[in-house]
């Protein structure tokens, strides 16, 4: 036996060197070879231990680590099997390491460079390039959640053009840089939100964080008519969020203070003593209110204008007037009409909606609870939507589409009492669902004045439309 210190070799030899199959312990006792030698060289098939357990077991050249071979590393649990040269990772092979994660594909001088397929321990998996063991240069990423990225890539990081397809349906294509959108990008949101624009640190530049209901603080409207509201969605900075489409918004009224009238019979007055107010002043009023047919609403369209006054260019069924926004050459009113509408390019137009359509239940008045009114007017409203596509105008060359839809709105829209004069609260809330990136817009309200027929001032619809162009 060897002492302490001292090689030993026990195998074939020839000429005094070893060659052939032999075991081999070196004076730093804590390698050992056991394999084939040449001319007292390792060379061919061998086996090199360390003492702490780790090993390499494939082929040797001249002494060295080249070939094909297993690589052992006891103190991680990673293994690799492959390429080598001159004991480093070297060409084509299959890196497992100890903690579940798995690469396969080219190495140079021990590192990662060229194609690959890399998954990690918790399921991250990604196809593409890499560079000094890095994800560098095209590749697809495929995440836990399920999302998947096809793109970019600059030492591990998303840069340069690429697309995020996320598992709830959201997409994003464009440029991104430090791994987030940064550039031009368009997302679709998987609630029907559609961003196209700038993008920085993976905010939208252009994205709107505010509503504003253009017109005076204080709108007046005239008793029985019907309504038109514009809607801005603006940035930061005040202006029109043009950058994007699709946010869905509802648009509702309470009663803030009735005005009775001098002639009221005692039993209105009565009634109107029994009502229930809430805290904030705003008697509930009941959403379904039904008169006869010769007391139905008339035709007429309110444009709210700088002026104060929701003026109306009024037409009946039998004459129209220059500026009317009407359903039909007729003046026909469509009372389907929904409580929601998708913004387009920063923009919603809620057109010829009479007042009593958008009264809802005050939850305060003690009639239903909050989370009830407002489920209940999701749903009022989601089928108001979906009696208003049916009857879409889809005119046609003969006109008889057109007469079709008339016969049908006719039909089926009831006959809406006007609520009285007074003071009511017209609100505008974001109902987009999920909400874009997280977040709702603020609600927005404004104080809508409803007079006698005989106080009410006509305003012109020019201011309005002169600022919704700006």
């Amino acid at each position: 036996m060897a002492a302490e210190g001292a090689a030993s070799y026990c195998g074939e030899m020839k000429d005094q060197r070893r060659n052939g199959y032999g075991r081999y312990i070196y004076p730093n006792s804590f390698f050992k070879y056991e394999g084939q030698w040449k001319q007292g060289k390792k060379h061919g098939h061998g086996k090199l231990l360390l003492k702490d357990g780790s090993y390499y077991e494939g082929e040797f050249v001249d002494g060295e680590i080249v070939g094909h071979g297993l690589r052992y590393w006891a103190s991680t649990g990673n293994t690799y099997s492959g390429q080598f040269l001159f004991g480093e990772l070297h060409g084509h092979g299959v890196f497992h390491y100890g903690n579940g994660g798995r690469y396969e594909g080219e190495f140079s001088y021990g590192m990662r460079e060229g194609h690959g397929s890399l998954t990690e321990k918790d399921g991250e998996t990604y196809q593409g390039s890499f560079h000094d063991n890095k994800k560098h240069g095209g590749g697809k990423m495929t995440f836990p959640n399920g999302d998947k990225f096809v793109g970019d890539w600059i030492l591990d990081q998303r840069q340069g053009h690429g697309v995020l397809q996320c598992s709830d349906g959201t997409v994003y294509e464009g440029q991104w840089r430090n791994d987030m959108f940064n550039g031009q990008g368009c997302m679709i949101h998987c609630s029907g939100v559609i961003y196209d624009g700038l993008w920085h640190n993976g905010s939208p530049l252009g994205q709107a964080k505010t509503m504003a209901i253009i017109g005076p603080e204080v709108i007046d409207a005239s008793l029985g008519s019907v309504l038109t509201f514009h809607i801005q969605l603006q940035t930061d900075n005040g202006e029109v969020s043009k950058s994007e489409r699709g946010r869905l918004l509802e648009i509702t009224a309470r009663i803030k203070k009735i005005t009775l009238p001098e002639t009221s019979s005692h039993e209105s007055l009565e009634a109107t003593e029994k009502q229930h107010f809430s805290k904030f002043g705003s008697p509930s009023y009941p959403l379904k209110l039904v008169r006869s047919a010769s007391q139905s609403l008339q035709s007429v369209s309110l444009v709210v204008s700088k002026s104060g006054h929701a003026g109306p260019e009024a037409v009946t069924s039998h004459e129209k007037k220059p500026g009317l926004e009407t359903k039909d050459k007729g003046g026909s009113y469509c009372f389907g009409l929904p409580r929601l509408q998708r913004s387009k390019h920063g923009l919603v137009t809620f057109r010829n909606i009479p007042l009593a359509f958008l009264l809802v239940p005050d939850p305060q008045a003690g009639q239903l609870p909050e989370r009830e009114v407002e489920r209940q007017s999701a749903r009022a409203s989601t089928e108001q939507m979906e009696a208003s596509t049916s009857f879409m105008v889809r005119r046609s060359r003969s006109g008889i589409a057109t007469e079709g839809w008339k016969s049908r709105v006719n039909e089926s829209s009831p006959n809406l009492t006007p609520p009285p004069p007074g003071e009511y609260v017209i609100a505008v809330r974001e109902v987009t669902s999920p909400p874009f990136l997280g977040q709702l817009l603020p609600p927005v309200s404004k104080l809508l004045r409803v007079l006698p027929k005989k106080e009410i001032v006509m305003g012109s619809s020019k201011d309005i439309q002169k600022e919704l162009g700006s």
